[in-house]
């Protein structure tokens, strides 16, 4: 019994400082067999080993209580009391390292599997800022291009403003040059129409005028006869 506890409690100790110590492959090795340790039946079996010698050290313990009881009444103990109460004592002393050992292995295995985990998340979170900085870089870039050409769009717009106004003054310019142009056609019409007015005038005056000389050019005429 007593070599078995060595055994194990040495067993132990080696998982326990492999826990402890990277050496190279050996750390993963150890937590990968706790870890198929700790599936299927491995938490029952492990409950009921140490369920088992939490009994036996607990029994340990009451025979050493027994020995020393009756030690005191006898006064003394005897040889045969000695070697068993010794032998006791080292089967709980060893039986509880183990234990002991058995719970630091098992928080440090859970403690470990935790730290990857949080290795794995902050790798993953790592990932994701890289990634946010570089959408972050794009974005900027992106705004970057879009304010260059929200400006090459202003100046085309400041471009096309001028020339509009260029083009209003023009227009401008030309519908008071066109204005003018109607009005001095105008002009030109009434003046056309006082000339017509006043050739036809002068046309039926002209006309009056032959009419009277005729007639008295006639008369001149029958006058001579008569004479």
């Amino acid at each position: 019994m007593i070599q078995l506890l060595f055994l194990v409690l040495f067993a132990e100790g080696l998982m326990a400082f492999l826990l402890l110590v990277k050496i190279g492959p050996l750390r993963e090795l150890v937590i990968k067999s706790l870890d198929q340790l700790k599936m299927g039946k491995g938490p029952a079996t492990v409950k009921t080993i140490a369920g088992t010698m939490s009994a036996i050290l607990l029994s340990s313990f009451m025979s050493i209580l027994k020995i020393q009881n009756k030690g005191a009444k006898l006064g003394t103990m005897s040889p045969m009391d000695q070697v068993l109460w010794r032998t006791h004592l080292l089967e709980a002393s060893l039986i509880g390292f183990t234990l002991f050992l058995g719970f630091i292995i098992d928080r440090i295995h859970h403690y470990i599997k935790k730290l990857i985990r949080l290795r794995s998340s902050i790798g993953s979170s790592t990932e994701e800022v890289q990634r946010l900085h570089e959408e972050r870089k794009q974005l900027k870039e992106k705004d970057d291009k879009a304010s260059l050409e929200i400006k090459k769009l202003k100046e085309e717009i400041s471009t096309l403003s001028q020339n509009l106004k260029k083009l209003k003054s023009e227009s401008e310019e030309k519908d008071r040059k066109i204005e003018t142009a109607e009005a001095h056609v105008a002009s030109l019409q009434k003046q056309s129409a006082d000339l017509l007015l006043e050739y036809d005038r002068l046309l039926e005056d002209n006309q009056n005028q032959g009419i009277k000389e005729t007639r008295v050019e006639g008369n001149s005429e029958v006058t001579r006869k008569e004479i």
